[in-house]
């Protein structure tokens, strides 16, 4: 395996960030251009891990320089040249030598909570209207979130079906329902956190008791 070091970051950095392996999962299923990868990222896949195009293509890069990719230029019309990405053997180890490694916990930063941490100072229907929002859009998730686990489990995903063209017969059913229960997940935090938004909503309704009130009761 090489290891590039290089005014663009070393090969630590990296080894330590989940996009470059997420990288290498997505194109075990098929080779993939540059921008197919942008719009994978882009689509479903940023319900569990967001990148920009900007982090994107220079990552591929990287990537083949450490031996985990190849890129093959492909010419797609007249003037049109993409590079195909596939993964190798040694991206294919270090994928798997990712999956197995401990999971570190990543840095909190919720700005909704850190609002609410503050909402004693804010009128208190202005804060229920931004958790009224949030909920909608929880809401809308869920959906979202429940329509595509619901096509995992059909195994009628485009990058499932692929993926499941070259695995053997017998793992299909548990890929799908290893892959659907990620969605699981969100559904669930998103159920929880609906269920916070409105008892802080409630919080924020409560009446005030003053030390007065307090002493006759």
């Amino acid at each position: 395996m090489r290891r590039n070091v290089n005014a663009e970051g070393s090969w630590a950095s990296i080894h330590a960030m989940s996009l470059p392996h997420a990288i290498l999962g997505v194109l075990e299923a098929r080779p993939m251009t540059g921008y197919e990868l942008c719009r994978f990222f882009d689509g479903t896949a940023r319900w569990v891990w967001t990148a920009p195009q900007s982090q994107i293509y220079p990552l591929l890069r990287k990537l083949e320089a450490e031996g985990w990719i190849e890129g093959e230029e492909q010419v797609r019309g007249e003037r049109l040249k993409r590079t195909n990405y596939s993964l190798t053997a040694a991206g294919m180890d270090e994928l798997r030598r990712w999956l197995g490694e401990p999971h570190a916990e990543p840095a909190v930063r919720d700005g909704l909570l850190l609002k609410s941490l503050f909402f004693d100072l804010a009128d208190p229907d202005e804060a229920a209207q931004v958790l009224e929002q949030h909920v909608a859009e929880l809401r809308e998730r869920i959906e979202q979130w429940s329509a595509h686990r619901t096509a995992l489990l059909a195994r009628d995903t485009p990058l499932l079906k692929e993926r499941l063209d070259h695995r053997p017969a017998e793992t299909h059913e548990r890929i799908a329902r290893l892959k659907a229960h990620a969605f699981d997940h969100l559904i669930d935090q998103a159920e929880l956190r609906i269920r916070w938004c409105e008892q802080t909503r409630e919080l924020l309704h409560a009446p005030v008791t003053t030390p007065e009130a307090a002493a006759r009761a």
